[in-house]
C-alpha cells in the first residue's frame, strides 16, 4: 500500500532510487498534503540510516547572559540591560553551575548567551579555562556560529583567530543555533543584528576546519514559505557535503509567547502538529546520505508529539534540558531526566541509548 501511494510522488520515487532530493523535489515535499505517505518514507529512511536507536544526551543548558546587542523578532530572551531581570554570569558562576550539573548526571554542558556589548575575549577564554580545569571529562559545546561572528566584529579579531584561541581554552563543539533562516528575504524579517545567513555558514565551515564539529538548527513555524525551508536544508546539505562537521540537525520550533512577532500581530498563533511532522520528515528525506541523526526539540514539541515525530524521520532527542532559560522565556516546560526520555522511547518500541555529544554510546537500557 505504501508503495503504491509512494509512486504518486516523483520526490519520494527518487528516495526510493538512491537519489538526491532536488530543490524542486523539497518544494513537492512542502506540498505533499499527504502526510502518512511523506512521514512513512521518512521513516524508513530513518531506520535504514540509524536503525530503531533512538540517542540522547545528558546536557546542561546555560545562558551566561541575556543582555543582546541585537533585537530579533522572534526572540522572547534578550534585554538590553536596565531591566530587573537583566544579568550577566561570572566565569565562576558558570563553574559552579557546572559542577552541578555534573552533579545532576551531565556529560556535556550547552553554553550559549545573547550578544554582550562589552565583554572581551578573555571572559569567554577564561569561562572555558575553569570549566576544563574542574571538571575535564565534560564536553563543552558553547557559542553559536553568530556568537562567534558578533564576538569578531566587537574584538576586530578574525572569525579564525577566535575559534582557535577558544579552542585552546577548551572548546571541544558548538551548537547550531543562530542559523534561523538563511534566506535573506525571510531573515530580515526575524533576525535584526545578527550575521546574514552566508556569514553563519561561513563561520561555521570555518569552525568545522578547525576540527570543531556543531550541530545545525532550523527556525521554523513562524512566517517563512515553503521555499525558505528548502533553501535551508539545501544549504545545511551542501556546506556538510564539503566539510562533514555537522552532527545532528535540530529543526526548532518558533514559540510565539512574549515575541516581537506576537506583539505586533505578525503571527497569530503557533504552527500545528501536522506542519512539525512534515518539517521532520522533510528534513529527515532532503539531509539523507549526508546527516544520518536529525534530533526532536521535545521542548518544543511537547513530550507526545516528540514520541510521533520519532516515527516521522527523527532518530534523535535533544535530551536532559537541566536548565533552559530561551524556551522557559516564551513559557515552555524545559526540564527532563535520562529516565523519562529512555521511558519515551521505550514507549514507541525503540531502543533508548544515550549518547555523549558526538554520538558515541555511553549507556543502553
Amino acid at each position: 500500500m505504501l508503495r503504491d501511494l509512494i509512486s504518486e510522488s516523483k520526490a519520494l520515487e527518487r528516495v526510493f532510487s538512491g537519489e538526491e532530493l532536488s530543490y524542486n523535489d523539497g518544494l513537492e515535499l512542502m506540498d505533499n498534503d499527504n502526510l502518512f505517505t511523506v512521514g512513512a518514507t521518512a521513516d524508513l529512511v530513518r531506520k535504514s540510516l540509524v536503525g530503531d536507536r533512538v540517542t540522547f544526551a545528558a546536557s546542561y543548558y546555560m545562558n551566561y547572559t541575556n543582555l543582546c546587542a541585537a533585537s530579533c523578532q522572534m526572540c522572547a530572551f534578550y534585554r538590553k540591560g536596565d531591566e530587573s531581570d537583566a544579568y550577566t554570569l561570572s566565569p565562576e558562576q558558570i563553574e559552579q553551575r557546572v559542577g552541578l550539573a555534573k552533579q545532576m548526571g551531565a556529560t556535556e554542558v550547552h553554553i550559549v548567551g545573547g550578544f554582550h556589548p562589552t565583554l572581551t575575549l578573555d571572559y569567554y577564554e577564561n569561562m572555558m579555562k575553569i570549566i576544563k580545569k574542574h571538571h575535564p571529562e565534560l564536553t563543552i559545546k558553547a557559542f553559536t556560529a553568530a556568537e562567534i561572528f558578533f564576538l569578531s566584529k566587537l574584538t576586530k579579531n578574525s572569525v579564525k583567530e577566535i575559534l582557535s584561541r577558544l579552542k585552546a581554552a577548551g572548546l571541544d563543539s558548538m551548537p547550531g543555533g543562530g542559523a534561523e533562516l538563511f534566506h535573506p528575504e525571510i531573515r530580515s524579517q526575524i533576525v535584526r543584528g545578527k550575521c546574514s545567513g552566508q556569514e553563519w555558514l561561513d563561520t561555521i565551515e570555518q569552525a568545522h576546519n578547525l576540527g570543531i564539529r556543531s550541530n545545525a538548527t532550523m527556525l521554523y513555524g513562524h512566517i517563512e514559505k515553503p521555499h525558505h525551508i528548502i533553501d535551508h536544508l539545501i544549504k545545511i546539505r551542501e556546506l556538510q557535503k564539503k566539510t562533514g562537521g555537522f552532527i545532528t540537525f535540530i529543526p526548532l520550533k518558533f514559540s510565539l509567547d512574549n515575541t516581537e512577532l506576537e506583539q505586533n500581530d505578525l503571527v497569530k498563533h503557533e504552527c500545528s502538529s501536522i506542519y512539525d511532522l512534515k518539517i521532520i520528515a522533510v528534513s529527515r528525506l532532503m539531509l539523507a546520505g549526508v546527516l544520518n541523526n536529525i534530533s526532536v526539540y521535545w521542548v518544543a514539541f511537547g513530550k507526545k508529539l516528540a514520541q510521533v515525530a520519532l516515527s516521522n524521520g527523527g532518530s534523535d532527542l535533544v535530551g536532559t534540558a537541566f536548565s533552559e532559560e530561551i524556551y522557559r522565556a516564551a513559557g515552555k516546560p524545559t526540564t527532563s531526566s535520562v529516565m523519562e526520555l529512555a521511558t519515551m522511547v521505550k514507549e514507541i518500541g525503540r531502543e533508548p541509548i544515550q549518547r555523549n555529544t558526538f554520538f558515541k554510546t555511553l549507556r543502553t537500557f
